[in-house]
């Protein structure tokens, strides 16, 4: 997969870390940031202030920046939000669950993307899980 021709569908379904999020309070500032210190790019895709990075020319993971969120409910979400590919994202939320994890948000669907969740690890991380779907409504 190459950064320049990818789509959201084209990522391998092998629990691999298939996107990432930078978020920011400034999106403009953030953008204008990392365009000077690595040359990413930034596409407008999806709703108002959200963009997706192109990293390079080599294989790479889907990049986004986006508005600053909250998915713990005290904290606001710092660093880089990483979202895994799985199979089946209902069993990785009981998975979660059965190994002592927290779902932080539920199943939702992005069209044309998939099914994704967000939950806590044990040392209260919030990461990502994507059932990657282009048909997805």
């Amino acid at each position: 997969m190459h950064a320049t021709g990818s789509k959201w569908s084209d990522i391998d379904m092998s629990t691999n870390l298939a996107h990432f999020a930078i978020n920011a309070d400034d999106v403009h500032a953030s953008r204008a940031f990392y365009e000077g210190v690595f040359g990413w790019t930034f596409t407008a895709w999806g709703p108002p202030g959200f963009y997706r990075i192109t990293t390079g020319d080599g294989p790479a993971v889907q990049g986004a920046m986006q508005q600053r969120r909250q998915l713990h409910p005290d904290l606001p979400t710092v660093g880089l939000e990483c979202t895994f590919a799985v199979d089946d994202v209902d069993a990785t939320a009981a998975a979660v669950r059965a190994a002592g994890g927290t779902i932080l948000l539920e199943q939702f669907t992005i069209s044309g993307v998939g099914h994704l969740i967000f939950f806590a690890d044990p040392a209260g991380n919030p990461v990502g899980a994507m059932q990657y779907d282009p048909d997805a409504e």
